[in-house]
């Protein structure tokens, strides 16, 4: 029976110079053990392409002729109750 792992292993090249760069740079925890500076930013990475991701769908929408449509819409409806609550 074989089991399953949760860890995938990759062979890599990379240049002597990145790796270099990226030992000098980490944090002291992670200057001695590579897989775990490799996945560290792997992970920063991943986050960074997501967050980059959503704030262009954000853009988008902003720049989308009917979502500001409706957005006026709703702000206009909404107009009347912009001062509630607040006293004169």
């Amino acid at each position: 029976m074989t089991q399953s792992s949760s860890t995938v292993r990759k062979s890599v090249a990379l240049p002597r110079e990145a790796v270099e760069d990226a030992i000098h740079v980490a944090p002291k925890k992670l200057k001695k053990n590579f897989n775990r500076l490799v996945l560290t930013a792997l992970k920063e990475y991943t986050g960074h392409r997501k967050d980059r991701s959503f704030e262009d769908e954000m853009a988008a929408m902003a720049a989308d002729p009917a979502i500001k449509a409706d957005c006026a819409v709703i702000a206009k409806e909404f107009a009347v109750a912009d001062e509630d609550g607040l006293k004169p």
